[in-house]
């Protein structure tokens, strides 16, 4: 096998599928990455029997073939090479890299070991690579960090008919936000959860692609979603158990809420958190005309802080996770913030609060994020 390529296009499409490789793996052979040169097109591949990605590019082949070499080292090369075409070159066990006066010679791995990569389902519809980006970071934030519960450290999609759905909730917090998409007749209905962390890395690199293909397929043998857009695709396994019917939790209409300049409050609580210890909460006082921060029960430190808010109904007092709430406010694309809460009867065990947007003069898909979030119990 011997092709050239460009430094910048090869860099690009090795980081974009190496993204994908598992942190570790036990079976070392599932850490390369799948090189194919024919015609005049490049294929880096990349599988570790769950998740998928391909590249292709286009490269002046001279001689085709397949090779298999580390994934992550590759990437480290090829990020650093000098501003030259590259050459790849087999040579027995090894393969060759050379830009200009730089050169590499890497270990090839057993190719014929290799998995075979699946193939892309049916499509089931198409979105924007913007609105996918934008409803991806909104929502995968609320998903479980922690692998004991493996279903919620998913997000949920549904296909409707004009729209997809995404959810997801780590139990303390949930996030909801619609995007609009143009969907197969076969595929309305289908739901998929899918790894948020492949979500995410999916949506980083598919954002700016234009229009995205999805695929939804669950058979008897396999359940996944694959993802295409240009000469990139990436493919994932569902997980599997049952998600919480958590759709279910957002109200419909609230008469008690605070409107705040989203950005006021995000800096004003970061500020403020300065001297809390990990995990501990701050306890947010809405008052007519103000909303009141403070820290306390740290003995080096304490702070505190106001900001302007509008109240309509009832003064409330609820403490909240600042990580949790600058989480939910970044995914508010609106100048002024909606806290509207669920329940303001009694003052110890305040209700969810839910987080939207407000006061955008025209609505965007955006508007349809909601973020509840579960309060700490007030200690006196």
């Amino acid at each position: 096998m011997k092709f050239q390529v460009n430094k910048d296009v090869l860099s690009e499409a090795v980081s974009f599928a190496v993204r994908l490789l598992p942190q570790r793996t036990t079976l070392p052979i599932l850490g390369g990455i799948l090189i194919e040169a024919d015609a005049n097109a490049l294929r880096l591949s990349v599988f570790d029997y769950e998740v998928s990605a391909q590249a292709e590019i286009v490269a002046k082949v001279e001689s085709s073939g397949r090779v298999l070499v580390s994934g992550r080292l590759l990437s480290e090369i090829a990020s650093k090479l000098p501003n030259a075409p590259v050459e790849f070159e087999t040579d027995g066990s090894k393969v060759t890299v050379s830009c200009g006066s730089t050169k590499f010679s890497l270990l090839t791995m057993p190719v014929e070991e290799y998995p075979t990569l699946p193939e892309i389902p049916a499509i089931s519809g198409t979105i924007t690579g913007e609105a996918f980006a934008h409803a991806v970071q909104q929502v995968a934030v609320a998903a479980s960090k922690d692998d004991v519960t493996p279903v919620l450290t998913g997000v949920q999609i549904e296909a409707g008919e004009k729209s997809l759905s995404f959810v997801a909730t780590d139990r303390y917090r949930v996030a909801l936000r619609e995007a609009a998409w143009s969907a197969n007749k076969d595929a309305i209905g289908a739901v998929a959860l899918v790894p948020a962390r492949t979500l995410q890395e999916v949506a980083k690199t598919f954002g700016n692609q234009g229009e995205i293909s999805i695929a939804i397929a669950k058979s008897d043998d396999r359940e996944m979603i694959a993802f295409k857009a240009n000469n990139r695709s990436v493919t994932s396994l569902l997980l599997k158990g049952n998600f919480p019917p958590v759709k279910s939790l957002f109200p419909s209409d609230i008469e008690n809420y605070a409107v705040v300049t989203t950005q006021e409050l995000i800096d004003s609580t970061k500020r403020v958190s300065l001297v809390l210890e990990r995990e501990s909460p701050l306890r947010y006082s809405f008052e007519e005309g103000s909303v009141s921060l403070e820290a306390t029960g740290n003995e080096t430190a304490q702070a505190s802080e106001n900001i302007n808010s509008e109240l309509s109904g009832k003064e409330i007092v609820v403490s909240l996770k600042p990580q949790f709430l600058i989480d939910g406010l970044g995914g508010v694309h609106s100048e002024f913030v909606k806290i509207a809460f669920t329940n303001n009867d009694n003052p110890n065990k305040p209700g969810p609060v839910l987080i939207s947007s407000h006061g955008s003069k025209e609505k965007t898909e955006s508007d349809s994020y909601r973020y509840l979030l579960q309060p700490n119990l007030l200690v006196r």
